[in-house]
């Protein structure tokens, strides 16, 4: 798996796989166990993947980062990067 793919195509199940999985991503979203299995098919609610970013970042050992995968809204949800 290349870099670009890892950083731009990583599908909603990687994303929570990568986070520690379903049990994991719902006790750090603050939701059930089952609402997150939903998003593994339905996909992770916008909100929510804003939410999990700094983890993302951190767990990607950033190839995944907040500005790639926000770029028009990460000024205002996290000031301390620009």
């Amino acid at each position: 798996m290349g870099i670009l793919r890892l950083i731009m195509k990583l599908t909603d199940k990687q994303i929570i796989e990568l986070l520690g999985g379903t049990t994991a991503v719902s006790k750090l979203c603050k939701v059930t166990p089952p609402a997150v299995a939903q998003w593994k098919v339905k996909g992770i609610p916008y909100d929510k993947l804003i939410f999990m970013g700094a983890e993302l970042e951190k767990r990607s050992c950033g190839l995944m980062n907040r500005k790639n995968m926000f770029p028009k809204v990460y000024k205002f949800v996290w000031p301390e990067l620009e």
